[in-house]
Order: C-alpha cells, then structure tokens, then sequence
C-alpha cells in the first residue's frame, strides 16, 4: 500500500444516514456515519501517529498550500485483503491531519466498499476542537470518466471525528475497471473552511483593515529576512527586488501594469498593489490564497534558435552577438518580474500571517465555548442519570 501526498488515518462506525448529502455517481445513494461506534471492531494496523514539529515558518503563519490538500493512496494486492478495516498513511491539510478508512467487506451493510475521511489525531487535540470541512473522495477507474466520486461538508468535532459513505458503492462493481493489476486507488481532496467562514463572518471595515500593511513595515520584515536573517550578499538579489518594487509602484500608480513584461510575467492581475504608503490585497484573500499555493515563480527566458543563429563575426576576427542588448534586456525584464513576484508573495504571507493571529485567538475562544458546551453536556448526562437511579430506588422501595 502505498500513499502519495499532494494531501489520511484513523477509524470509526456509525449508523446515521443524511439524505441531504450529494452523491456524484449515478446508482449509489450514500450512507451516511460518524465514528465512535467501532470500538468493539478490529484494531487499526496502520503505524502510530509521528508528531512533527515545524516551527520553521512561526514568524510567517502558514503557507497558504496548508489549507488545502490531495492525497492519493494506492492498495496493492488488494484481492488478498483479509482484514475487516484499513487505514491510510496520515496527511496534513489546514493544520490538522488526516487519513482515509476502507472497510473492504463493508461497515454494517454487505457488498458494499465503505469509506471515510478521518481526523488521525483526535485524542489529542485540545478540549472543544472542531473544524468544518470539504471534501472529496473518489475510487479512480481505468477510464477517468468512470471514476466513482463522492463530496461533501462536515464539522469534524469530538464524537464526530470520522465521516463518510457506508455504501460508498456496490464490491461487484470494483472489477469493472477499477482495480488495475490488483490495485486500488483511493484519491482525497480537503479544504479546511473554518478560516474562510471566519473571514466571511468579519466586519467588512475590519477585514478592509486586516489587509493591509504599511510599506515601511514590509520593507523592513523584507530586508530582516533576505539580507540578516538569510545573509544573502549577492547583487542582482538586490537590484531585482528593487526594480520589482520600482515596476510595483509603477503599476499601482498607473493601474495598467509595466510596459514589456513577459508573457510569463506574474499573472496578469497583481497580487498587491501599493497606495500611498500601504501595501494592499488586490483581491479577496481567499482568491489569493487558492492562487498563491498553486503560482510558480517566473523562469528565465532561454535564448531562441534565432537569437544563438545570429552570431558574426567582426573585421578583427573577433565574435559578437547582434542580440547583446536585446538579450540584458530579457535579463532585466526577467529579474524585474522576480522581484515584482517575491515582493508580492512575501507581502501576502505578512499580511496573510496577522489574520491568522486574528483567527487562531477566535478558534481558541470557540474552543472555549465548545468546551463549556461539552462540559454542561456531561453534567447534563449526570444529573439525568442520577435522577433515573434515584426514582428507580423510589419505585423498588415503593414494591417491596
């Protein structure tokens, strides 16, 4: 078995059924269950949960490719499966990590794979967590367009740790393309939406404020990380971080973007622009976000067939290139999208790392309350017990 992360671990069992969920695969209605309930099953073999810490990026809060994930995990062998359940490697996605969980044979019904999406690491995560979720997850087919897939929302809490589909689909249906040479492939997507829904919930002012930062203090952070922090000497570093600020402030003032940009440049709409002193999200966050985990930093432009055939020689014997200077100009060009693009996504990582202070002091407070709320739950619990036992006595002394 084996699982790749572009983005699973843990267990459960249940017996709720949501009609109100999606199915995307035509002749399957899913059912529906949380986890809790299989505490009398087989024991999971996956291996322990390995806590890492990574404090690398502390200073800068997440990277924004944390909120969202895909994990791809290949059975091998799968026809000489013999155990009732089986769990995936454990992945990271929004700060929490994840694992898939098959039953085979099906959990609670028959002739049907069963499948869920798990919180891995639930026994230890503070009192009151919860976190609310999207989520995919398909059986890849042979022919993609057969792949059978499946979504959905869900708050992951304390007694709901685990969702998914009992009949995710039919065991018969399995053969049909989709085990290939005996191998099963299970793919997940997750995005963890508690931040959107409380960047969504703040006060507009507030979240205008929220994103943006003086120029100053960007500045500053910038040069503590590249040429302190990093010890970084050379040059062109510096001349191309600042034709990028340069090329930035143009476009901020000009609303148009810089004149021979490459085609390759930094996305056509900016990330940031500047106003006045203050560096400022040009979009959503969210967007930006999403955008910003899946950019790439522009490549450098490679000489073409045309420019390397237009060598000559001058009357002394001596070689020079006729696209000298076209080819510094390329070189400029390509640097000053650099700059223009490092100063873009570290401006959005500092800006991006103070809501996630905002945020996480709000999850903390929700914790707080969903703690509050478990703890008068349990007392609840109690007092009712309590009450029962005592009018059970009330009602045997009554008989005797």
């Amino acid at each position: 078995m084996a699982g790749t992360y572009n983005a699973g671990d843990g267990r459960s069992s249940s017996t709720e059924e949501m009609s109100d969920q999606q199915d995307h695969s035509e002749n399957t209605l899913s059912e529906w269950r949380s986890s809790q309930q299989v505490e009398n099953g087989i024991p999971s073999t996956s291996p322990a949960y390995l806590d890492t810490d990574d404090d690398d990026d502390d200073d800068y809060g997440p990277r924004p490719s944390e909120l969202y994930g895909n994990f791809t995990w290949r059975i091998d062998h799968f026809s000489q499966i013999n155990r009732s359940e089986l769990r995936s490697n454990s992945f990271d996605v929004g700060g929490y990590k994840w694992y898939i969980l098959i039953y085979p044979q099906g959990c609670d019904v028959c002739n049907h794979l069963s499948l869920f999406l798990c919180v891995a690491n639930h026994d230890k995560l503070l009192p009151g967590w919860n976190h609310f979720a999207q989520f995919t997850i398909a059986v890849i087919n042979r022919d993609p367009k057969k792949s059978k897939y499946s979504d959905t929302l869900h708050r992951f809490r304390k007694k709901e740790h685990d969702w998914g589909w009992k009949k995710f689909m039919e065991l018969s249906k399995l053969h049909d393309g989709f085990i290939v040479e005996d191998v099963l492939t299970i793919k997940a997507q997750v995005q963890v939406i508690s931040f959107c829904g409380f960047w969504l919930a703040m006060d507009p002012s507030v979240r205008r404020h929220m994103t943006r930062e003086k120029t100053e203090t960007i500045l500053k952070n910038l040069v503590k990380q590249f040429f302190i922090q990093k010890e970084i000497t050379s040059t062109l570093v510096i001349d191309s971080l600042y034709s990028g600020l340069k090329a930035l402030e143009y476009q901020s003032r000009n609303k148009k973007g810089i004149p021979k940009l490459t085609e390759t440049d930094a996305q056509s709409t900016p990330m940031v622009h500047i106003d006045q002193d203050m560096f400022v999200l040009a979009d959503d966050v969210i967007l930006l976000l999403e955008r910003a985990a899946l950019d790439t930093l522009p490549h450098q432009p490679l000489p073409t067939q045309d420019d390397e055939g237009s060598q000559y020689h001058t009357k002394d014997g001596k070689s020079s290139n006729k696209f000298d200077k076209d080819s510094i100009e390329r070189d400029d060009r390509w640097l000053t999208e650099l700059g223009w693009k490092t100063l873009e996504l570290f401006a959005l990582a500092h800006i991006f790392s103070r809501i996630e202070v905002a945020y996480q002091e709000a999850m903390a407070l929700k914790r707080q309350e969903e703690l509050i709320l478990e703890e008068a739950s349990e007392r609840a619990g109690i007092e009712l017990k309590a009450k029962r036992s005592a009018a059970d006595k009330k009602r045997r002394g009554k008989n005797m």
